[in-house]
């Protein structure tokens, strides 16, 4: 097996990854809404493929990845009654909740840099289709859950997360390193900086309002 086809299979299998966990965060969210099995694979559904639908339509790829493999339906699908028979036995769905988002966005971020590096696109886009890749699904979920979105709470590294796992792929491709190597690195760096947040707190300053000053 040539390096193209082991990078393509790379990206194959983080997408899978990607599509599985997050359909889990999504079944978590209509647990937390009551809603019927249906409804938790609409939720499953939507959560999962958002991202990566936005993605390939952006980079007008053939066909949208889960129109070309609809096992990918299948297997949100599976997540999404595996939850609404389980998700009583957890403890803290909340809390569950916030882990699984945060190894779905470390899985989905190098998946959306590596289906983006394989379209040969500018490495400005590469990092913006891994942010849109990990986070959007998410927003989605969030909005339709009729929660406040992950993504975009005060203080939490979670859209800087994306960037920075994204930013450091395409940074270090430029400096000569292997493309499956940094799509690894760069799970890792959006993981790390997520969890930090999660654990340490770990953020950005946030934007603080003041009064305008009076004219002497």
């Amino acid at each position: 097996m040539n390096f193209a086809a082991n990078l393509s299979t790379l990206v194959w299998v983080l997408d899978y990854a990607s599509v599985l966990i997050f359909a889990l965060t999504g079944a978590l969210v209509a647990s937390r809404q009551q809603l019927d099995p249906v409804g938790f694979i609409f939720m499953a559904t939507m959560t999962a493929v958002g991202g990566g639908t936005l993605r390939d339509l952006l980079l007008n790829r053939d066909a949208v990845f889960w129109v070309a493999r609809p096992s990918f339906v299948i297997l949100t699908a599976t997540a999404a009654m595996v939850v609404f028979w389980t998700a009583h036995l957890m403890e803290s769905r909340y809390r569950v909740l916030l882990w699984l988002d945060a190894l779905a966005l470390s899985v989905a971020v190098p998946a959306g840099v590596g289906v983006a590096m394989a379209a040969g696109v500018h490495p400005i886009v590469i990092i913006i289709m891994g942010v849109i890749t990990g986070t959007f699904g998410g927003l989605m979920r969030d909005v339709v859950g009729n929660e406040v979105p992950l993504g975009l709470k005060q203080g939490e590294l979670y859209l800087t997360a994306a960037f920075g796992g994204a930013t450091a792929a395409v940074g270090l491709v430029w400096l000569g390193l292997g493309k499956a190597e940094c799509l690894w690195i760069c799970g890792v760096v959006t993981f790390v900086l997520r969890a930090g947040s999660m654990l340490w707190g770990w953020m950005l300053p946030v934007y603080r309002p003041r009064p305008p000053r009076s004219r002497g």
